[in-house]
């Protein structure tokens, strides 16, 4: 089992009182069932029901009693329940039994000493049954494929892991560091991946991995589409969507296909509520709050890096460029950016992620991602090359009513400089360079050296 930082808020979950029950959101395979058995081992009794399976399912479908319930599962376990004990139910593939999702509010306000945590790789087809979970009874953590820092610590343990945390890479390891990054983003986050690739070092024995992973995907559509026809849709969208990661996709046609903006639009979203893909829109403001414009197009980011690759067949072109900013004209980097800056953003419950466009429709100006911090709006451009290459940053500065911090991910070194927009607006502005494997330290950086 790889260490997971999820663990950590999972523990600050634990510590309030009440603890409301956790719902553990997240994609298919990325390791929730997995990471909630290793906190299982902090508890006095840790107890799992798999609601996938008709034996535990019935237990939830013959009664709403949650006191009769858990006391089953004691004997069936053969433990005593003890409210003086540090005790944890954990039920995994709860969608499979709607019943249990309108439970979870009693077992907070009946029995508020037990520890409850849900899981599940379809919670969307509970949507489709019209079910929901309890408003305001329960709490959500997302579970994303491995950020840069967990595929560390699990290929080169602690010491790496703590250089990243504490922004203390030596100089002459940042090529080292370049390239591990680099190999991370060749071959994902998806936790049995970085298992097989940790002991074989080995792209090809990835392959077998993800091809499963995508036939999951496409068997668990018929649980959650609304019938045949989006069936189709979604399929489709799966099949097609991983060319287009990290490009402004038009929903009409899309993927070469009849199908309308309407039909492909619903279809994504349901691909967004399981966490295979996300659709990022743009703000058009440079100032605080960050509204965004859902009448433009959205930008199409994957769930993994190491999926994209091996549908798309890139996987050759890492080998062949030293630079990530390369590889697939830019859009590689541009992933596995928005791969890592989603965990950061879970960290600090923000559910979307968003980038910037010029206002005015015939001046071509877009910053890949932003950032809100506090009442400024951060610019992050995925860029290569000198000051002179960043036209959409300085069309950014140059409409701010403030003055800006941006930040530049690069492949280059870590450094922090005043710099101007050029002539005739002349406008000063502070750019942080951060390169790619310091990117979950971003915050720290910002409010070290944004100087806000």
């Amino acid at each position: 089992m790889f260490e997971r930082d999820l663990i950590s808020q999972m523990r600050q979950w634990s510590c309030r009182s009440p603890h409301k029950p956790l719902v553990i959101r997240g994609a298919r395979q990325v390791g929730k069932s997995t990471l909630v058995r290793e906190f299982g081992k902090e508890f006095d009794v840790f107890i799992e029901v798999n609601l996938d399976l008709s034996e535990d399912a019935t237990i939830f479908q013959r009664t709403d009693k949650v006191e009769d319930i858990w006391q089953y599962l004691c004997l069936r376990n053969h433990v005593v329940s003890d409210s003086n004990k540090r005790m944890l139910l954990f039920i995994d593939e709860i969608q499979e039994v709607p019943e249990a999702v309108g439970l979870l509010r009693y077992f907070y306000e009946k029995m508020p000493w037990l520890y409850v945590i849900t899981a599940g790789s379809r919670l969307q087809s509970l949507l489709k049954k019209r079910v929901s979970f309890p408003v305001s009874r329960v709490e959500y953590l997302n579970l994303r494929p491995f950020s840069f820092i967990e595929y560390v610590n699990a290929m080169e343990g602690g010491q790496l892991r703590d250089m990243l945390v504490q922004q203390s890479v030596p100089k002459l390891m940042h090529e080292q560091m370049m390239r591990l990054f680099n190999q991370y983003a060749l071959i994902g986050g998806m936790p049995e991946g970085v298992s097989i690739y940790s002991k074989y070092h080995d792209v090809e024995r990835l392959s077998p991995i993800f091809n499963s992973l995508l036939k999951g995907y496409n068997e668990d559509v018929e649980r959650y589409a609304r019938n045949e026809e989006q069936v189709r849709i979604i399929r489709h969208i799966l099949d097609t969507a991983w060319y287009s990661t990290a490009e402004n996709v038009t929903f009409s046609r899309f993927g070469n296909s009849s199908y309308t903006s309407t039909q492909i639009h619903e279809g994504m979203d349901c691909l967004e509520r399981v966490y295979i893909l996300s659709l990022d829109y743009p703000v058009t403001s440079t100032d605080a709050p960050a509204i965004p414009n859902y009448k433009r197009s959205p930008k199409l980011i994957m769930v993994d890096s190491g999926i994209t690759n091996f549908v798309t067949g890139i996987q050759i072109q890492y080998l062949q460029n030293k630079d990530l900013l390369d590889t697939w004209r830019g859009r590689a980097a541009e992933q596995i950016v928005a791969q890592e800056l989603r965990v950061w953003l879970d960290q600090h419950f923000v559910e979307k992620q968003f980038f910037w466009v010029r206002e005015e429709n015939n001046a071509k100006a877009e910053i890949d991602f932003i950032w809100q911090y506090g009442d400024q709006i951060i610019p992050i451009e995925v860029k290569a090359g000198t000051n002179s290459h960043l036209k959409s940053l300085h069309s950014f500065v140059n409409k701010s009513k403030h003055f800006v911090t941006a930040v530049r991910i690069w492949s280059g070194e870590y450094f922090v400089q005043e710099a101007k927009t050029p002539q005739p607006d002349n406008k000063p502005y502070r750019l942080i360079n951060i390169p790619f494997y310091y990117i979950g330290q971003m915050i720290d950086i910002l409010a070290k050296d944004g100087r806000f």
